[in-house]
C-alpha cells in the first residue's frame, strides 16, 4: 500500500461523513452570525452597554463597512449576481443531478450564505437611507444578526438531514 492510499484511508474524503466538513459548517455559521455587515457583534453589545466612545466606534466602523459594501454592489453588483448564479447553478447541477457529494456539500454551504449576503445588503441600504446611528444602528445590526442566525439554523438543519440521508443511503457508516 502506498502513502497516497494510506492517507485517503485515514482521512475520509466524502463530505457528509467527514468530521472536517461539520467543523467547517459550524465555523462558517458562527462567523456569519458574529460579523454582521463586517462589524463584530461584541462591538454592538459594548456600544449598548458602555456608550460614549464605543458608540462612536460602532458608528464609524458601520459607516465604513456600509459604504464599502454599497460601493462594491453599485460598481459590480450585476457581475457578482451573474457569477454567483452561475456558480450556484453549477454546484446544484453537479451535486444533485450528477450526484457529486462534494458539490452538494459546497452548495448546501454557499446557497444559504447568499441569503445572508442579501440580508446584509438590505440592512446596509436601510442603514444608509435612514442615516442610522447609536441605538438605532445597534438595533438594525441586532435584527440582521437575528435573521442571520435563523437562516443558519435552517441551513444547518437541512444540511444535517441531507448528510444523514446520504450517509445512510450510501452505507458510509457500515
Amino acid at each position: 500500500m502506498d502513502w497516497y492510499s494510506s492517507i485517503f484511508e485515514v482521512i475520509d474524503m466524502r463530505s457528509f461523513s467527514n468530521l472536517w466538513f461539520w467543523i467547517a459548517l459550524a465555523v462558517v455559521w458562527s462567523s456569519a452570525s458574529h460579523w454582521v455587515l463586517g462589524v463584530p457583534y461584541d462591538m454592538v453589545t459594548r456600544a449598548r452597554r458602555v456608550g460614549g466612545q464605543a458608540v462612536q466606534d460602532l458608528n464609524d466602523i458601520a459607516r465604513v463597512n456600509v459604504n464599502r459594501m454599497l460601493y462594491i454592489v453599485d460598481v459590480s453588483g450585476i457581475w457578482l449576481l451573474a457569477f454567483s448564479c452561475f456558480i450556484l447553478s453549477a454546484l446544484a447541477m453537479s451535486g444533485f443531478f450528477y450526484g457529486i457529494e462534494f458539490a452538494q456539500a459546497v452548495f448546501l454551504l454557499a446557497f444559504p450564505l447568499t441569503w445572508v449576503a442579501l440580508l446584509n445588503l438590505s440592512t446596509a441600504r436601510r442603514i444608509r437611507a435612514g442615516a442610522l446611528e447609536g441605538e438605532d444602528l445597534a438595533r438594525a445590526l441586532g435584527r440582521c444578526r437575528f435573521f442571520t442566525q435563523i437562516i443558519g439554523m435552517v441551513a444547518i438543519f437541512f444540511t444535517s438531514l441531507w448528510g444523514m440521508f446520504q450517509n445512510l443511503s450510501i452505507g458510509a457508516l457500515g
